[in-house]
């Protein structure tokens, strides 16, 4: 009979034991997927939205502290949305299974991925982020801009310029000394 309990055990500890979050996740998938049938949508929407924040916990956790491009969160208004960050954010399809993720830009919402797949959506969710990424360090780097080449002109000495107006005057008043004395002759 103890033999019977120890491979009973054996059996269970050779298995992966389930963690509390797995089985806590597993559980709000059965609700939502219960839920989604039932009257009440927007729970549901929400449920869902929840799960997929769970799943893209390891993908925020590998972002480094000084990146605050992110701001991830569930906004309960009239349509539930998963913010990713500022512009982009996934919400629930017109049938309350689908996920899709949407950004708005300056020309209108754009739709960058859309799937029943939690997967597929965390795959274009960790894209997105690390285009984010990119763009931000490329919007640090201070490329240094090549200042222009100034050529200042040689400067020339006044003193040319004064010895050869002393000279011109010198002359001038020379030549008008020499007519005047001329004329009174």
């Amino acid at each position: 009979m103890s033999d019977a309990q120890n491979t009973g055990s054996e059996a269970v500890s050779d298995a992966r034991p389930m963690r509390l979050g797995d089985a806590l996740r597993k559980a709000r998938i059965e609700a939502a997927d219960r839920t989604g049938v039932v009257v009440d949508l927007r729970d549901a929407e929400v449920a869902r939205l929840e799960i997929l924040n769970e799943a893209l916990d390891p993908l925020f956790a590998q972002i480094p502290d000084t990146v605050d491009l992110f701001d991830r969160g569930i906004s309960q208004g009239e349509t539930p949305r998963l913010w990713i960050d500022v512009v982009a954010h996934v919400l629930m399809g017109r049938d309350k299974r689908i996920y899709r993720f949407v950004q708005d830009t300056r020309f209108g919402r754009i739709v960058i991925a859309e799937s029943h797949d939690i997967a597929a959506i965390v795959d274009a969710v960790t894209d997105y982020v690390a285009r984010r990424m990119i763009e931000r360090e490329h919007a640090l780097v201070a490329t240094p801009v090549a200042a222009p080449a100034v050529v200042e002109k040689p400067r020339r000495s006044g003193f040319w310029t004064f010895a050869l107006g002393f000279i011109l005057g010198a002359v001038a008043l020379f030549g008008l000394a020499l007519f005047a004395s001329l004329r009174s002759l």
